[in-house]
């Protein structure tokens, strides 16, 4: 997907008001707040020729600007990461031939992660994202987590908060982790100027409205999504429990 003639920009959407865990990306992780533990992480990847928040209050900016952080004002009303992203490419203040999506709630993305979504592939799209197997059981069943399915040439077939594939006859998720495969969704993007540019015309999505997962969007508009795997873990904050679990993991990263 990238080549060195390439400009990338990275976008990191901060949403204020998350249903799930409202005001989160005002939270701290351990000593510092969890969009500096994001702008950090983001600057350690040497791919990136520009880093900027996509933000919708007055709230995040005085946070952002606390640590140094760059940032574009967005509408409340962007329906997703995505969609604010386009937004900020329509306004015309960020050049670039690849744009990332970095949610502002995932500090624990690493360069080798990008690398693993940057990576070359067939995808005509201009859509890549990536997938993690899922050694976790209770990962399988928790609607936090997202799963994903995909086809013989690793384009995606279906997301879900539920179990996907259904396996009828197990019953045992232990042996279910044991023997079958699930895969997870790393919720980062990236994505051509023209793949935004077709995005930003497509309608409601009734997938994405139940689900609550953005990218099903774009299947239902037959718009295929490229999945690369990666083999580093990931640790979203969707919830207060997750943020407790993050700060055990980064207690461990500062101790390592």
């Amino acid at each position: 997907m990238i080549n060195s003639n390439k400009r990338v920009a990275c976008i990191i959407p901060a949403r204020l008001q998350s249903s799930r865990f409202p005001k989160k990306i005002l939270a701290n992780l351990l000593d510092k707040p969890l969009l500096e533990w994001v702008w950090n992480a983001a600057h350690t990847v040497s791919l990136f020729d520009e880093i900027v928040f996509a933000i919708d209050s007055q709230e995040a900016a005085d946070l952002i600007q606390s640590f140094g952080g760059k940032f574009i004002m967005t509408s409340e009303k962007c329906e997703s990461g995505t969609i604010r992203m386009i937004e900020v490419m329509q306004s015309g203040k960020i050049q670039a031939d690849i744009w990332v999506n970095w949610q502002g709630d995932e500090p624990f993305i690493t360069q080798a992660m990008i690398h693993d979504l940057l990576q070359p592939c067939d995808n005509t799209t201009g859509m890549c994202t990536l997938k993690k197997l899922i050694t976790i059981e209770e990962q399988i069943i928790s609607p936090n987590i997202a799963k994903v399915v995909s086809d013989a040439q690793d384009y995606a077939l279906y997301f879900s908060r539920s179990p996907v594939p259904y396996f009828r006859d197990e019953k045992d998720l232990n042996i279910i982790l044991g023997k079958k495969v699930y895969y997870k969704h790393v919720g980062i993007y990236a994505f051509s100027t023209e793949a935004l540019q077709k995005i930003s015309k497509l309608g409601f999505s009734e997938l994405e409205d139940a689900e609550k997962l953005e990218q099903l969007r774009l299947l239902q508009y037959n718009i295929p999504i490229k999945l690369h795997e990666t083999q580093q873990e990931v640790m979203g904050i969707d919830t207060p429990e997750d943020l407790r679990r993050a700060e055990i993991h980064a207690k461990q990263l500062q101790l390592s």
